[in-house]
């Protein structure tokens, strides 16, 4: 996501990093490469100037803290103040509650409410889904098949045009349901109608949380949204959607911050899994190539069976092609490759994007190619060379053209994994990210 804006930032603080000397022409020099790096993901001029800024203030009048040289302390100001651009995370709590969905058509409002509820139903939680849009035609079908993909309960009437009806028929009919999502009618703009349905639900539903889903290619413009919503049932929460479809997810996001509506969740991608719990930290840290472990152990926990992949030992640079074998499957299971590695702290560490293009069919081809490998060539690939590449193809009824694609891959792959240790065999950016954590 905002992969644009997360290259410009790597590349301003890899320049930072590369300087002999840290004085206020290369602060001065820093902050210009952030600015136009955010102005180009829509993130308003104000508060572009706002946070540059802070940024050159603090750099140049603040000592850096003990043990922490000044680079290191303007790169620590930097992702502090940045995290502070993106605001605060929404409260999420994992305990019965009723959620009221609201947005406008055309957010992705109905199928976040589907994501949301897998969310809680991997949390453990028992979930239950009420369709109360009763404007668009196709909205009860659309959920219900989304809900059922997860044996998720839908309750709706397509017949029915009185959405508080169905939402006080509803509520009784989850049964045992400890999460009840209602999903709301939206249009294409406010509408003063829009506006009273949605005050009445909340008024029938009594929802511990409204929240309110947003497209991310409204940029600025998300904050009216919220405002306008935030007037009428207090929203406490938003959900932006798409973001890995525009360049202007930086502009919804500061701007829905500033609002002081807090982030919860952020969707990008089409199956139902692909939503994930905002942290301002982890977001941040991930945009400047430093990855988000927590979010990545949560992530292995939540999708994959105990054991299937030891994210440690990954992490350790324990990647044979044996364990690529068992794991490759089971990463892929996780999300999308390029999601799961951002949240490695690869550094500057460039993937190439065919890495990321492994289709279930190149892997059903690349397990093949491995059963027809040795013990011995699986735990140690070096060992295999342009004769034991013949043998292997022909073993797998393979080109030795595909053995040696497979053999890159696993380097690439290998390579990448071991980007995130230092020298010493440290996680040099983990340390910096922990002296980052400090005083935010």
């Amino acid at each position: 996501m905002l992969d644009k804006l997360g290259t410009s930032l790597k590349d301003a603080l890899k320049k930072l990093a590369g300087k002999t000397v840290v004085d206020r022409a290369a602060v001065e020099e820093l902050v210009k490469d952030l600015q136009r790096a955010l102005i180009q993901a829509d993130v308003n001029v104000r508060l572009v100037m706002q946070l540059s800024e802070s940024i050159k203030r603090r750099a140049l009048d603040e000592q850096p803290p003990r043990g922490m040289t000044v680079r290191e302390h303007v790169l620590r100001i930097v992702y502090q103040e940045l995290v502070r651009l993106v605001g605060s995370a929404g409260e999420v709590r994992l305990e019965p509650q009723v959620i009221l969905m609201a947005g406008l058509q055309g957010s992705g409002k109905t199928t976040t409410t589907a994501k949301l509820a897998r969310y809680f139903q991997r949390k453990g939680l028992r979930v239950g889904v009420i369709c109360a849009d009763t404007f668009r035609p196709g909205a009860f079908d659309q959920l219900n098949t989304l809900c059922s993909r997860a044996n998720i309960p839908c309750f709706g009437d397509p017949a029915e045009k009185d959405a508080r009806k169905i939402v006080r028929d509803g509520l009784p009919a989850m049964g045992s349901s400890e999460v009840v999502i209602i999903d709301t009618q939206g249009r294409h703009a406010l509408e003063a109608d829009l506006i009273q349905e949605i005050i009445d639900l909340q008024a029938i539903a009594k929802a511990r949380h409204r929240w309110l889903v947003i497209d991310a290619a409204l940029g600025q413009q998300a904050a009216e949204q919220a405002r306008r919503f935030h007037e009428a049932i207090s929203i406490d929460g938003v959900i932006i959607t798409k973001m890995d479809g525009t360049a202007k997810g930086g502009g919804a996001l500061s701007a829905v911050a500033e609002t002081r509506s807090g982030i919860v969740f952020i969707g990008s991608g089409e199956t139902i899994d692909d939503l994930e719990r905002f942290d301002p930290d982890g977001f941040i840290s991930r945009l400047l190539g430093m990855g988000d472990l927590k979010a990545l152990v949560e992530k292995a926990e939540e999708t994959l069976a105990k054991g299937e992949v030891d994210v440690n030992a990954m992490l350790r640079g324990k990647f044979s092609l044996r364990d690529m074998y068992s794991q490759l499957e089971a990463v892929t299971r996780m999300g999308p490759l390029k999601q799961i590695m951002s949240m490695l702290p690869l550094g500057n560490v460039q993937i190439p994007e065919d890495a990321y293009d492994i289709t279930s069919t190149k892997m059903a081809r690349y397990r093949i190619i491995m059963d027809s490998m040795t013990g011995a060539e699986l735990d140690d690939p070096s060992l295999i060379g342009s004769s034991r590449i013949q043998r292997i193809a022909r073993g797998a009824g393979a080109s030795p053209d595909e053995v040696r694609e497979l053999l890159r891959y696993y380097k690439m792959m290998k390579r990448a994994l071991k980007g995130v240790r230092g020298p010493q065999g440290r996680f040099n950016m983990q340390r910096m990210m922990k002296k980052f954590g400090g005083g935010t």
